[in-house]
């Protein structure tokens, strides 16, 4: 009982294991930024990205074979997701530009996921059938996987809105002080037009001949 208990104890230390390269980078103004991954033959990969912040959210993304060709390629994309299947092995390269652009950098997330998850440790070459305990293990690990994407994709769009919010925050603070400054102004032009209507006009004097 006491080993069955350690055994679960290190399938569930396993659940936060990574199975792919997940990060988030700044693209700058006219520049290009690629990533190179070694993947064999027949191996399923998925490319995920979105752009965070920057611009009008989106980038040029390509993603090239060992042999430069192009299997992948999007233009002016905010987010997606592009599953594939590798045909040769080698190193393929995605890339990530900006060159489009001129005066605003970029915030990336990337996540390039190869080959299909490992199995927990035990469970991968079970010849008997799984307890009540391994089978609630592995369920575990597949919900807490679950539940890590969801929040990866929740802290985008957090991050996402919030600079957005940011900048119509920014934008309406200008407006309000541009309209501020208008209003001052026709005050100041109406009080002065007032008053001319009600200030007496000497009249003037003609030289009697």
């Amino acid at each position: 009982m006491f080993i069955n208990y350690i055994s679960i104890f290190i399938l569930l230390l396993c659940i936060f294991r990574v199975f792919s390269t997940e990060l988030t980078f700044e693209l700058a103004d006219n520049a290009k930024e690629c990533f190179h991954e070694e993947i064999h033959k027949n191996t399923t990969a998925t490319l995920e990205y979105q752009v965070v912040t920057g611009g009008q959210y989106d980038v040029d993304v390509t993603l090239e074979d060992p042999r430069k060709k192009i299997i992948y390629n999007q233009v002016k994309s905010q987010f997606d997701s592009h599953t594939f299947t590798a045909q040769m092995t080698g190193i393929y390269v995605v890339c990530f530009s900006n060159e489009f652009s001129t005066i605003s950098h970029k915030i990336v997330y990337m996540d390039f996921q190869v080959g299909e998850e490992e199995p927990l440790p035990g469970l991968g070459e079970h010849i008997t059938a799984l307890t009540k305990m391994e089978s609630s293990a592995a369920d575990t690990h597949k919900a807490l996987s679950t539940i890590i994407d969801f929040q990866t994709h929740h802290r985008l769009r957090e991050a996402q809105g919030k600079k957005r919010a940011d900048e119509m925050n920014e934008r309406v603070l200008w407006w309000s002080v541009i309209q501020t400054f208008v209003i001052i102004i026709i005050s100041v032009g109406q009080v002065i037009i007032l008053k001319n209507f009600f200030t007496e006009r000497k009249p003037l004097n003609v030289n009697k001949r």
